[in-house]
């Protein structure tokens, strides 16, 4: 499918941004995204645009809720580029990225690969995850600024990936997944 095949396919929906732990989102119903790509079960990747101040386009996943239908999530520069917060309706158009290769955003950041390279059972569960879950905390680490933030959420991490339950970065873990 082309870039233009896709843009013929985009979805225009109105919707309140909703939150579930840290993670604001708009749902996307299961008939919705049927629309885009149908009998979809896994993230589906998209370009999103939210109406508002910014006509910025943006590439993410939407995911599955597990009964058909999906959350758009909408990180802070997504929110912060149309003016948006949770509680507000927006107005969003999302179509199908059929350019879009899954993997990590950029390298792991050195002071993690380190740790992982000092801790056999922490790196096979790292390999084990998703290319989408090593994304996510790869995106996450490289954003810290602070040592101390690379130091604590490092060292969370390492319990996590070493089999400790936890909830982190707005989800749940559990046996280093």
């Amino acid at each position: 499918m082309s870039l233009h095949d896709a843009a013929r396919r985009a979805l225009r929906l109105t919707a309140r941004i909703e939150i579930v732990g840290v993670n604001p989102f708009v749902l996307v119903k299961g008939s919705q995204a049927a629309a885009l790509q149908p009998r979809w079960r896994k993230p589906m990747p998209v370009v999103v645009v939210i109406e508002g101040p910014s006509v910025t386009s943006w590439r993410t996943n939407m995911m599955p809720t597990g009964g058909g239908d999906f959350r758009l999530y909408l990180h802070g520069e997504m929110r912060k580029a149309s003016g948006t917060t949770v509680g507000d309706m927006v107005s969003v158009e999302v179509s199908f990225d059929d350019e879009y290769r899954n993997g990590p955003l950029g390298p792991v950041p050195e002071w993690f690969r380190a740790a992982l390279d000092g801790d056999a059972h922490a790196d096979a569960s790292w390999r084990e995850l998703t290319p989408s879950r090593q994304k996510e905390i790869v995106r996450y680490f490289s954003n810290l600024k602070s040592e101390e933030a690379k130091r604590r959420n490092l060292a969370r991490m390492m319990r996590i990936l070493g089999g400790d339950d936890d909830h982190f970065m707005g989800r749940d873990w559990t046996e280093g997944k």
